[in-house]
């Protein structure tokens, strides 16, 4: 199980000698349990993609804790990230080599034998449909194919919890369906899944339940249904909408 508590991060800044802060996240809680897919929804800026660096022990939070099982991230760094895929657009994958090498090379990194990286990867490139670019220059691939060389680096040790910052991002129709349904597969199969997305169509289709995120805070929070039914509306965008607007037109009145 992976558990939020509380989660806070600030920022700080100094710019010409003035030092400011930033409250990216405030006080967010949720959990997400094995054969679960967890949605966490929200504009660019909402505090999503710090949310998730603090889950995956990237960045360290400024108070609250995050637990896998019995583990925390604040005194169980190893142990959380052998637990851990973490994909993100920020991953930069070297052109010059290989998906097929640069797989190995995860592998080797996370203590991994020959023999279970061969059959890992084998298995990671049958489902994510690889074979015909494994060994081709990433720098020669299309933004899909990158994708999916990604995603099978951060599952190549098997993690028993998945975190993906916007996995569908700037991919095709047909890639993106690929992907959303390796996520579902790997559900059904007991794994513990946290994206973050701003598609609510994806989001819809693929999550079980949802957070939704606003200037580092916490909106909403459950399953469709229930965030429906509480808000009286018929669609998941309306709701999020609902919160995004009047903040947008907060911060042009403030301009």
């Amino acid at each position: 199980m992976l558990r939020v508590e509380k989660l806070r991060k600030v920022f700080e800044n100094r710019k010409r000698n003035v030092r400011d802060t930033v409250e990216a996240v405030k006080d967010v809680s949720f959990e997400c349990i094995p054969g679960e897919i967890f949605g966490l929804l929200g504009p660019n800026g909402a505090g999503k993609t710090t949310t998730l660096r603090c889950i995956s022990t990237l960045i360290k939070p400024t108070s609250g804790n995050v637990y896998i099982d019995r583990y925390n991230v604040l005194e169980n760094e190893k142990a959380i990230r052998s637990r851990i895929g973490f994909l993100t657009s920020d991953m930069k994958l070297d052109g010059f080599f290989t998906p097929d090498y640069m797989v190995d090379y995860f592998g080797a990194l996370n203590k991994m034998n020959k023999e279970d990286i061969r059959q890992r990867k084998e298995h990671l490139f049958n489902e994510l449909q690889m074979k015909d670019f494994i060994h081709k220059k990433i720098d020669k691939l299309s933004t899909g194919m990158k994708q999916k060389t990604a995603i099978a680096i951060s599952l190549i040790h098997d993690p028993d919890v998945i975190v993906f910052d916007e996995p569908t991002n700037g991919l095709d129709v047909i890639t993106s369906k690929s992907v959303t349904d390796f996520l579902e597969k790997y559900a059904k199969e007991g794994k513990t899944i946290v994206i973050s997305t701003h598609n609510m169509h994806v989001a819809e289709k693929l999550c079980d339940r949802f957070g939704i995120l606003v200037k580092g805070e916490l909106k909403e929070l459950g399953s469709l249904k229930s965030i429906l039914d509480k808000n009286s509306s018929e669609s998941l965008e309306d709701v999020f909408f609902s919160y995004i607007l009047p903040s947008a037109e907060e911060e042009v009145s403030h301009a």
